[in-house]
């Protein structure tokens, strides 16, 4: 993958995301600056996207801890480097552990 289609494919997931958070009906503030996303839950806490061009690598910070992703060809969206994990399915489980929201994430 080139740094520009990573980058078209960082773009199209934070945007993707800030349309669910937007849909949903809740108290959650997203700002966007840089390649780096910001959402500020309700109780203070923030979850946040960055991107990292050097490793073509979208990380993800939560209060559960960092995670690190790799465009998966196969499998045509983000998986965690560790183990395999989906960013629908780690999303999923951030902000229903952090913000107590019930969001589907599975077409990012």
């Amino acid at each position: 993958m080139t740094e520009s289609e990573f980058m078209a494919r960082v773009d199209e997931t934070l945007e993707r995301v800030e349309e669910i958070l937007d849909d949903a009906e809740s108290d959650l503030d997203c700002e966007t600056n840089g390649g780096m996303m910001t959402v500020k839950c309700e109780n203070g806490s923030q979850i946040i996207f960055t991107r990292q061009p050097p490793l073509k690598q979208l990380w993800l910070a939560t209060r559960e801890g960092g995670f690190h992703f790799d465009y998966s060809t196969e499998s045509h969206g983000w998986v965690r480097d560790s183990d395999g994990a989906a960013l629908a399915d780690v999303l999923s489980s951030a902000f229903a552990a952090q913000a107590d929201e019930q969001l589907d994430f599975s077409d990012i």
